[in-house]
Parts: structure tokens; sequence; C-alpha cells
């Protein structure tokens, strides 16, 4: 039997699966300063969303009993897997529950930004009918840009080309096989993509080499005409990870018409301050990092994650787990 923390939530069913194969499970969110006095000595298995933070201080101070952390989702930049691996402890994630929550989200951010409704729905509350000032502009006929290529932007551009888009990718750990297959095409640089695409919709991790890779030079470089010759002019949207979209160039890029609309999910700080500029600007929407929260995704997560723990505590093998190359 093993002691499990959980302090971020999680389903009551995937709660019950680890109660009923004998662990005991504490729910239980713990504060920083806690964790940083050693909160988590008592325990063998800890399970995280993004709330927590586990940097090499906190896995300094939680002694030798702990074996796995799980992060129900898929990022997992809020943990030091280094300093993890260093002393034992197996990171695990769940990347495949939430592909089509993530997926269904960003194509509802993206049809939001072309057709105004954020803005429109604002100004009807306002008592105001401004038909025409709400003029939008197809996606069909459009270049979109996928900054990673992975499962969900995969997911993304094969609806997108349904819809009558020209998809394009920047990945490069992509095969370029696996771009051709999906009738994608694969720049070899970031630039590139940026100066062919539209639209672009951000789907890699957040590292060093990603950090602002969405800068006020990019920006510059999009296009505001589309390949069918309408002039719909130039959108972004990050459904991924905050940071990686330089929120400043973003600002300035909507004051001076350089962009034409910016919707984000995730915020470099989060929660994101209520008098963040961004949020007063007229096109540009955001919500807070809900990219995973539906029944569906919340459910499938809690079970994966789970299971993943569960392997390793028992010691069978998991093909999940994200620091082995540290442990």
């Amino acid at each position: 039997m093993a002691r499990i923390a959980v302090t971020d939530g999680m389903d009551e069913k995937a709660v019950q699966r680890l109660e009923k194969a004998g662990h005991e499970v504490v729910l239980e969110h713990m504060a920083a300063d806690d964790l940083l006095a050693g909160a988590l000595e008592a325990f063998d298995a800890i399970i995280i969303r993004s709330a927590t933070k586990l940097p090499a201080e906190v896995l300094e101070a939680s002694g030798d009993r702990l074996k796995v952390i799980g992060r129900a989702g898929v990022g997992v930049d809020n943990i030091d897997l280094v300093a993890a691996g260093a002393r034992g402890i197996s990171v695990v994630n769940a990347p495949r529950a939430s592909t089509q929550s993530v997926v269904e989200l960003t194509l509802g951010h993206l049809l939001a930004s072309i057709r105004h409704l954020p803005r429109a729905d604002r100004s009807l509350r306002d008592g105001k009918w401004e038909k025409k000032a709400m003029k939008g502009s197809e996606l069909s006929g459009k270049a979109l840009g996928l900054i990673g290529f992975g499962r969900i932007a995969q997911s993304v551009g094969r609806v997108a080309q349904a819809i009558g888009m020209e998809v394009h990718a920047y990945d490069p750990y992509l095969p370029p096989k696996i771009a051709k297959a999906q009738d994608t095409r694969l720049h070899k640089t970031v630039d590139a993509l940026f100066s062919n695409c539209t639209h672009v919709s951000i789907h890699c991790n957040l590292t060093d080499e990603t950090h602002h890779l969405v800068n006020a030079e990019r920006l510059a470089s999009m296009p505001h005409i589309g390949k069918d010759g309408a002039r719909c002019g130039s959108h972004i949207i990050n459904c991924a990870r905050g940071g990686i979209v330089d929120e400043q160039a973003v600002l300035e890029a909507l004051e001076s018409g350089v962009l034409t609309s910016a919707a984000l999910d995730v915020f470099e700080q989060e929660p994101v301050d209520p008098n963040h500029p961004l949020l007063q600007m007229e096109h540009f929407h955001g919500t807070p990092h809900i990219g995973a929260s539906t029944v569906e995704a919340q459910g499938r997560v809690g079970m994966d994650i789970a299971t993943n723990v569960m392997d390793v505590l028992k010691g069978r093998t998991c093909d999940f787990v994200v620091n082995r190359a540290h442990l």
C-alpha cells in the first residue's frame, strides 16, 4: 500500500481506483511554504496539475520516501525533472487524455477570433447593434501555421483542412514523412512559417528555446491577405503553454494594428492579473487555462495518471516516464 497526495484535485472515479487498489489517497492542496517545510515526507507519490510547483528545493525537502510524481496533464515545466531524477523519483504524465478537448478549444478560439464573437457579445450586452463593425473573414482559403506538430496540432490540422485551410507546420523534431502524410507543408524555420501564414496556433512545449518564440519581429512578418486574396488580417492562438508568446509584443502589435487578433488560454503568469493590459484590448480574448477542462478529458486524465503512478509503484514498465534520461 502506498500513500498518495493529490494536491490539485482529481476525478472521483480515479481516486476510487487508487483506493480500490489498496492505496491511501490524501486530497489536500499544499501551499508552497508547506512543501518547502517537508509536507511530502510522508508520501510515496504525489499527483499534481499545473497549480502545484515542484522545484529542486521542494524535492530536497521531501525526504527519501517519494518515488513518483504524476502530472495529470501534459506539460511538466512546473517540475524540476533533473532534480527528481537525481533523487530516483520518476515523473509520469498523461499526454493523450486531453488531446480532443484542447483541439476543440483551439478551434473555438480560432473561430471566435475571425468572427469577433467575444467582441460582438460585449457590444450587444452594452445595448449596441454594430452589425457593420463585426464583418469577419472565413477560415477557408487561408493558411494556418502550427508551431509544433504532435497529436494535438495534427488533429487541429485535419479539421482545418476539412474547413478548407492550407496547413503549414514547424517542428524541428518531426520526421518530414509525417507532415507529408498529413498533406502539411513543413517549414525548416519558424520565421518561414510566420511569413507564410495569416493564422498561427501554438502547440509546442515551453523550453529555453521556445520562450518568447512568438515575438514582435515574427508577428510583423505575418501576411494580412489570405491565399484566396481576401484581406483577413493576422491572428495568433495559444492553447499550449504560457511564456511561448511574448505578451508585451502581442499587446503592442494589437495596438499598432500589426496583429488583427490574439486569443490566449495560457499566460506567462497564472492566475493572470485582472489588470493585465491585454484584457483591456478590444481584439483580444482569453480563457483561464481551460484546455483540458471538460468532463470527458478530466475523466480520462485521472484514470491515465492513476494507472501510470501505480505502474511505477509496482515496478512495472510505464511508457510515460518523462525524466527517464535523468534517473
